[in-house]
């Protein structure tokens, strides 16, 4: 089904021509609302998005959130973004799942999506079904407005937005928001004011912090307070877009510690980030992403060790402890997508046979959207 919604108060603005999304806001609230397979013998390894994606985990539990073909285009007058296409994901109960890859990937449209949270010309396809430990099943894609902003938004779903600026109500203070949010889901109006300052105190703001105005406070307070007023309901999956933006180093860290306790206690997070550094610290799998596509997901630590699609080792060899080397050319426009795969132009292996996608089918963890795949197992 093909699902076109309108905008709301608040919501994002139109997207640019690379795909991102400006982070909304609401009155009072944060939006709140294995081991790889080997190539095959002709060297091909299947599936641009269904990267390991089963619905039920090694101990058969089902994922609390599963992402199956989620498309999203935005029609601008003259062009067509493909901002995501057909990306399959699962996320289960206390696993940290890190979506890494360059800006304007489509990144951040993947979590507005999740959410409704996208402008009036976005078509959406594909299904997103969520299965909170209670309540019903819910696609997020084919869900009301009213169903996501009652059920979902802050309940079962959190989002951290990359931009807290555009998403604090600028004439409430922190302390009131923090305690409006907390009153909304079952918190006293006595309980409300201690609750809002342990929350603070686990994101590092200070109680006087609470008492300032969104413009009075730096963007590393603003993040944290965003941070603060998701976690505050205590969902069961939160979407963490750039968490650590505006953070200094032992904030991140601390940032981070936090996501990752938040899932060994059973909570599942989806951290989109750009910080693979931040993805290698705390994630369980990560999701690389390029041009609106998954094209790799692997457990961490084997893709860290050996990466197998091309993009990913060219993202490893820039990092400072590694070849600190850039990945030659430029992303393509999401409103120009070369036809096969999209990182055939910058890619030294790239053949006559990538002028054709590879086939999607499902696959076990570690397989990849590549034709011509690192070997899997090995370093790069």
């Amino acid at each position: 089904m093909t699902t076109t919604r309108e905008p709301t108060a608040g919501t994002a603005a139109p997207p640019d021509p690379a795909g991102t999304v400006a982070t909304a806001g609401t009155a009072g609230t944060v939006a709140t609302a294995g081991t790889a397979a080997p190539a095959d013998s002709a060297g091909t390894v299947a599936t641009a998005d269904s990267v390991g994606t089963g619905g039920t985990a090694a101990d058969g539990r089902p994922g609390l959130l599963e992402v199956d073909g989620l498309t999203v285009r935005f029609q601008l007058r003259d062009a067509v973004v493909q901002a995501v296409t057909d990306l399959h994901l699962t996320v289960h109960p206390g696993e940290l799942l890190a979506v890494v890859g360059e800006s304007g990937c489509g990144k951040s449209v993947l979590a507005h999506a999740l959410l409704g949270l996208l402008p009036g010309n976005a078509a959406v396809t594909g299904h997103a079904r969520l299965r909170p430990p209670t309540g019903a099943q819910t696609d997020l894609v084919g869900a009301s407005e009213r169903h996501l902003a009652r059920a979902v938004r802050g309940r079962a779903v959190g989002l951290v937005p990359q931009s807290p600026a555009t998403a604090l109500t600028p004439v409430r203070t922190g302390r009131r928001l923090l305690e409006e949010t907390l009153r909304a889901h079952g918190h006293t109006r006595r309980e409300a004011p201690a609750a809002a300052e342990r929350v603070a105190a686990d994101v590092g703001l200070d109680p006087a912090d609470l008492d300032r105005y969104p413009h009075e406070l730096s963007g590393g307070m603003a993040q944290r307070l965003a941070t603060a007023l998701a976690l505050a309901p205590d969902p069961p999956l939160l979407l963490a877009d750039e968490p650590t933006t505006g953070l200094d180093r032992p904030l991140v860290d601390h940032t981070l510690d936090l996501l990752r306790r938040r899932c060994d206690a059973g909570g599942a997070v989806l951290l989109i980030t750009h910080d693979l550094a931040a993805a290698r610290r705390v994630a369980d799998t990560v999701a690389v992403m390029y041009a609106s596509r998954i094209v790799e997901r692997r457990p961490t630590a084997e893709l860290f060790a050996a990466p197998a699609h091309p993009y990913t080792a060219g993202l490893l060899d820039a990092l400072p402890e590694r070849a600190f080397r850039p990945v030659p050319g430029h992303p393509p426009m999401l409103t120009d997508l070369p036809p096969g795969c999209a990182f055939a132009p910058r890619c030294g292996r790239a053949t006559d046979v990538c002028r054709t996608p590879p086939a999607p089918s499902a696959g076990p963890p570690g397989r990849v959207a590549c034709h011509h795949p690192l070997t899997l197992g090995a370093p790069a």
